[in-house]
């Protein structure tokens, strides 16, 4: 095989017979803004743990659950782009920065855990996204409404002090296995709904960037916290086994 069929057969990989090429496109933008957030997120942590700053709490949720109600009520369209990325990139900054207490906890149990978390949260996120993508249409919508009557029961909490409440709790472990479960379904329900809303003219990608978004960021924190637990568990059994 010369490098032109490898090539041809690589592009071929990646095209989805199913979705229009407008809704690729606007895929290919969800996917640039989701990158971007990710950096700009990433910054946000940053602040919170190495410069203090900022420290990530209750102020850090409120300004961003603000920046999504702003972003939320403005018009889409070519005037405002600008303005909404703006929006957007704050959105991403104040979430990153919430996520600092969570973040302190795991540095505290094993810092290695939040490159392993972000990888493990990489791969799910990865594979749940193609599994949408190359699904038959709307196979999955149906995801939205039995994810949906657990969300206010799984929905992450903010690790100012609940977090060692968790640790201590097996029956709060299960609650976290659960949830990570049930945002692996978001994924795959949020992905297909924006192809269905991008194949009926709605070509919003920075909002349809903000549902990923969360979907990610929730993973994270699930599996960084789930990590943490584990890790945890097998020093205390260390521990125990060594007072033996």
């Amino acid at each position: 095989m010369n490098v032109f069929d490898r090539n041809i057969n690589i592009d071929a990989l990646f095209r989805f017979s199913q979705i229009s090429h407008s809704t690729q496109v606007h895929l290919k933008n969800v996917y640039s803004s989701l990158a971007v957030c990710m950096f700009v997120a990433a910054a946000g942590s940053y602040v919170h743990v190495v410069t203090r700053l900022l420290q990530g709490g209750i102020l850090s949720v409120i300004g961003s659950l603000a920046m999504m109600f702003w972003l939320a009520m403005t018009p889409h369209n070519p005037e405002t782009e600008k303005k909404r990325l703006g929006i957007l990139a704050g959105f991403a900054f104040l979430t990153g920065v919430g996520l600092g207490p969570t973040l302190d906890f795991v540095i505290a149990v094993n810092p290695s855990i939040i490159m392993t978390a972000f990888l493990g949260t990489s791969v799910i996120f990865s594979c749940f996204t193609l599994s949408a993508l190359y699904a038959k249409r709307r196979s999955y919508l149906f995801l939205g409404a039995f994810c949906s009557s657990y969300l206010f029961i799984l929905f992450d909490q903010e690790v100012n002090g609940v977090v060692h409440h968790v640790v201590y709790f097996c029956p709060c472990q299960a609650h976290m296995y659960l949830g990570l479960i049930v945002m692996c379904g978001f994924v795959l329900f949020d992905t297909q709904l924006i192809i269905e809303k991008a194949e009926n003219g709605d070509k919003d990608y920075v909002w349809h960037c903000v549902d990923l978004f969360l979907d990610f960021i929730t993973i994270f924190r699930k599996l960084m916290i789930i990590l943490a637990m584990n890790d945890k568990v097998r020093k205390l059994q260390k521990r125990y086994s060594i007072l033996r």
